[in-house]
């Protein structure tokens, strides 16, 4: 297999190559992303599409992975929370509902220069139970939502919290892991002695 650059920092998404058994090295760009773009699958794709093409543009041969995931809910995107405050806004209004959480996938082989491109987004829906005030707080004090979209992690402690998903509970997690392998052999990337 060629080499696989993961352009993101997030621990989840890492875990989740190393799990399916792909290697890779993580580069991260630290370029600024951004979007005019409004529907949820429309921004992932985009945003995901600028992280791997910030690194992509740094190598001339290579497979470089890009993600991004938002959490969507009537309309309204749910980022990364600015603060506690606006993350126990975000709780409150996912409490006792369905959401949708979205990944956007980019990935981009490049070989002697030349570049193919293949980006993709998934949509897993999400049900979270009604929550209390004080659970509300205690998730808060654990400091688990700070750094997530929607302010909420499902592998962490928030999992007491999600009463059903439907779809694929590692792009909740923040990559679809399952898509991005066939993604990968579909673009003849990784065979079949790869796993």
């Amino acid at each position: 297999m060629e080499e696989l650059i993961l352009a993101s920092g997030s621990p989840r998404r890492a875990r989740l190559l190393s799990q399916i058994g792909i290697p890779f090295r993580v580069v991260v760009s630290g370029e600024p992303e951004d979007t005019k773009k409004t529907q949820p699958a429309d921004i992932v794709r985009e945003l995901s599409a600028q992280k791997a093409g910030h690194v992509a543009a740094g190598i001339r041969d290579g497979v470089v992975l890009g993600a991004d995931t938002v959490v969507a809910q009537d309309g309204s995107v749910l980022g990364k929370p600015a603060d506690r405050a606006d993350a126990k806004a975000m709780l409150m209004r996912l409490s006792g509902a369905w959401h949708s959480v979205f990944t956007g996938v980019t990935i981009i082989a490049k070989k002697d220069g030349e570049a193919r491109v293949s980006t993709f987004a998934c949509e897993t829906r999400v049900k979270v139970h009604e929550l209390e005030e004080r659970e509300i707080e205690d998730y808060l004090d654990t400091g688990d939502p700070f750094d997530k979209a929607g302010s909420y992690g499902i592998q962490g402690p928030f999992a007491a919290y999600v009463d059903e998903i439907r779809g694929d509970y590692n792009n909740v997690v923040g990559l679809p892991a399952a898509a991005v392998y066939q993604e990968l052999k579909r673009l003849g990337v990784i065979g079949k002695d790869t796993i």
